[in-house]
């Protein structure tokens, strides 16, 4: 093939552009630099930024896309050049097959070496496997061989250890003498049948905690090895071996609780704990210590209770339950929680104590956790949070408390005490009393002596609402669990109370619009006015009591001093909340009353309009002011000089008055303004008329300036009653001068030169 090529012609060198004169032509413009490129520190980037400054970016363009082809066109031509050596290589390369067959030989008889070691090493490893796995399986074999072996062995052990519990001095108990006092045995005080009873009771205990320990070693054994038939054909040893514990250690730990054996109790209970056994050892305690003295104390006969032999408190069996505690329990309370001794996973005081007193009550007294009284449900409750908290105290760390209360028994005795359904009880009495007192009718009960003081409320409704608000949050109602449901009720009665006060205020407002008002918000129809001043007082009084620096705010922080103090004042900002609709009342409450006397007043000022028939046609002339003017302030003096306006504070009594009085003031002032404007259209039309009469009769028109007009009687007439009502204002205490319906009144009826300056 090599032979066979033909190399291409070559082609003629190009032959570079000339000027005019000869001379070569620059192939690329003065700024296109190519050796730029080769530099080992060239950057395209830098480079195109630095031309762009004075070269236009498509003569850049053209200059690299002629210098790429130029050097196209040279790599081309190098390839031309040396394409017969290229194409000659293969024939010049003359024995290379040869030399690479010699080279074969030796590499594959090298490969045949490492592929028949490599089956060697194989068959080596596959050896050595087997024989390892043989291995395990013989370890395997003589471990759970060994494995039977201590199970048998442990099962003869503990055989025959409990074979010599009948022949061991531990069966000499007819030998014993109790203590007298059931106390701890003292050295060397007590007589020798007591202590030979003493030592046999110890040897005992401590043999059947060995015995016990043995057995736990073999349960582990018996786990391992399960389903066996050597393991199959033992289980009747070992389940007889398991009978004759248990019922030597139940043995050995009555007598013990009985003798109050310390160490005796003490081996008694390790030996429980070994084969895992707790709950026999709590529930023979029970049964054998806790049992006897609750039933000493709770009646069991419930007939004997619902015949009234005995009540359904607590508070003083609980009082003997803690001394009996105290006296007769705390022994094993103090040996389960000694220190390093292993016997935590006791728990006496649920499992026997609280169990028990549970059965006691349920069995004795069902009634004390029925919360239908709640009086006495209450008091039993606390009594038994209390009695909680005593057993709480025999715990010796903060994981014995958690533990205590994770037990069952802690837990039913919780789940007894219905509080959900003594909350609603309390909540029909505290709620229905409410609302009871706000559905009847107002009856103040005034400054009656309570205790030598005043009282601070004036309303049965007002009143109502403390003592509710109060029960929520006392001791003989509240609950510390559900302190967030009481804080709800004290919201909705507040909230209660706010609403029949703004719906009497809404009825009056109705009323006065004539429309009908609501069922319930009639008694603001029904009752005088001045029991609104009762009202106004009544409320500041609440206000002032649920205030920040009132009484009840304290009281429940300190019932709620042991929360966190953002608690609190959560407690306390959703009650200053509730109280705030109760301040918006207080504007409408002293509109209601200032409405009222108004409406009174305005049964005077419609005898204004009389005055227009009166100077009317005739010759009188005004000489003082009209009868009417004595009567318009009479309804706010008639209310001021009553008893009840001391129950208002002076504010209250400045804002009545002033605002009562603007209001009169700008009626007066709409009915003269009315009056006169009457007057002076009707003087105008009646001029004209007789104007128009004396043309066509020829008369002169002069002879009637100087007579005074209707108008002139009226305005006159008017300005004196008004001259009148601001001396009558000054005496209660207020400046016409200072009131701007007034001083439009005075522009209104005022002669022209005493516009400007208002005498009375």
């Amino acid at each position: 093939m090599a032979d066979l090529a033909v190399a291409p012609p070559k082609q003629p060198a190009p032959v570079p552009p000339t000027d005019l004169f000869g001379e070569p032509i620059e192939a690329h413009p003065p700024w296109f630099k190519p050796e730029s490129f080769l530099r080992a520190d060239f950057d395209p980037d830098a480079y195109v930024a630095e031309l762009r400054s004075y070269v236009p970016l498509e003569s850049l363009a053209a200059e690299l896309r002629a210098h790429l082809a130029a050097l196209r066109a040279e790599l081309v031509g190098l390839i031309n050049r040396d394409y017969a050596d290229f194409v000659g290589l293969s024939a010049r390369l003359k024995g290379v097959d040869a030399a690479a067959a010699r080279m074969r030989a030796p590499l594959a008889e090298l490969r045949d070496k490492v592929a028949g070691f490599r089956a060697a090493a194989a068959a080596a490893l596959a050896a050595l496997r087997a024989g390892l796995e043989q291995r395990a399986a013989a370890t395997a074999a003589r471990e759970l061989l060994e494995l039977l072996l201590d199970t048998s062995h442990v099962v003869s052990k503990v055989e025959k250890l409990i074979k010599e519990l009948p022949t061991a001095p531990s069966d000499s108990l007819n030998v014993e003498v109790p203590s007298v006092d059931k106390g701890y045995p003292s050295n060397g005080t007590g007589t020798p049948n007591v202590e030979a009873g003493t030592g046999v009771r110890e040897t005992q205990s401590i043999l059947l905690e060995r015995i016990a320990s043995e057995m736990n070693r073999l349960k582990f054994y018996i786990s391992h090895a399960q389903n066996l038939p050597f393991i199959v054909n033992m289980e009747k040893r070992v389940q007889g071996a398991t009978k004759l514990l248990d019922g030597s250690l139940k043995r050995c730990f009555v007598d013990g609780l009985e003798h109050r054996d310390a160490k005796v109790i003490y081996n008694c209970l390790r030996a429980y704990a070994a084969i895992d056994n707790t709950s026999s050892a709590e529930e023979l305690f029970r049964t054998t210590v806790v049992s006897p003295l609750i039933q000493k104390i709770v009646p069991q006969n419930y007939a004997k209770a619902v015949a009234g032999v005995s009540s359904d408190e607590l508070e003083d069996d609980y009082q003997q339950i803690k001394q009996c505690v105290e006296k007769d329990c705390k022994f094993i309370l103090e040996i389960s929680s000694s220190a390093n001794s292993g016997l935590h996973v006791f728990d006496f005081l649920a499992n026997s104590i609280l169990k028990e007193v549970l059965s006691a009550i349920q069995k004795g007294k069902p009634g004390a956790f029925s919360p239908g009284k709640p009086k006495e449900f209450l008091k039993n409750y606390k009594a038994s949070l209390g009695f909680l908290d005593f057993l709480e105290g025999y715990c010796s760390s903060k994981s014995a408390v958690t533990k205590f209360r994770s037990e069952p028994a802690y837990t039913d005795f919780i789940r007894q005490w219905n509080v959900g359904v003594y909350f609603s009880l309390r909540f029909q009495e505290i709620a229905g009393g409410l609302d009871s007192a706000l559905t009847a009718t107002i009856n103040p009960v005034g400054m009656q002596e309570n205790q030598g003081k005043p009282r601070t409320l004036l309303l049965k409704q007002s009143i109502k609402l403390l003592e509710s608000l109060q029960s929520c949050w006392s001791d003989e109602v509240l609950v510390f669990s559900h302190s967030d449901k009481f804080l709800r009720l004290s919201l909705q009665l507040i909230s209660r109370y706010t609403t029949w006060l703004s719906s009497g205020v809404c009825a009056h407002k109705a009323s006065d619009g004539g429309s009908s008002s609501p069922a319930d918000a009639e008694w603001s129809l029904s009752v005088p006015i001045e029991d609104f001043i009762y009202i106004m007082h009544d409320v500041r009084a609440v206000i002032g009591e649920l205030s920040e620096s009132g009484n009840f705010i304290g009281h429940v922080n300190q019932l709620l001093s042991s929360c966190p103090i953002e608690v609190f004042n959560l407690v306390k900002q959703s009650i200053l909340q509730a109280v705030e609709p109760l301040k918006e009342l207080l504007p409408a409450i002293m509109n209601v009353m200032i409405g009222v006397i108004v409406k009174k007043s305005n049964e005077d000022l419609k005898h204004l309009k009389g005055i227009t028939a009166t100077y009317r046609m005739t010759n009188k002339l005004p000489v003082r002011h009209s009868p009417y003017v004595s009567g318009i302030l009479h309804p706010i003096k008639v209310f001021f000089d009553g008893e009840r306006i001391n129950y208002l504070s002076e504010d209250d009594k400045t804002k009545l008055r002033r605002g009562s009085t603007d209001k009169i003031t700008a009626i007066y002032y709409e009915l003269v303004s009315e009056v006169v404007n009457v007057a002076r259209k009707t003087e105008s039309s009646l001029q004209r008329l007789r104007q128009g009469a004396q043309r066509r009769v020829g008369a002169s028109t002069d002879a009637s300036d100087n007579i005074i007009s209707d108008t002139d009687k009226i305005c006159m007439q008017l300005f004196l009653d008004i001259q009148e009502y601001a001396r009558n204002l000054h005496s209660i205490g207020i400046d016409a001068r200072e009131i701007d319906s007034y001083r439009a009144l005075w522009q209104c009826v005022a002669p022209k030169d005493k516009q400007e300056n208002i005498q009375f």
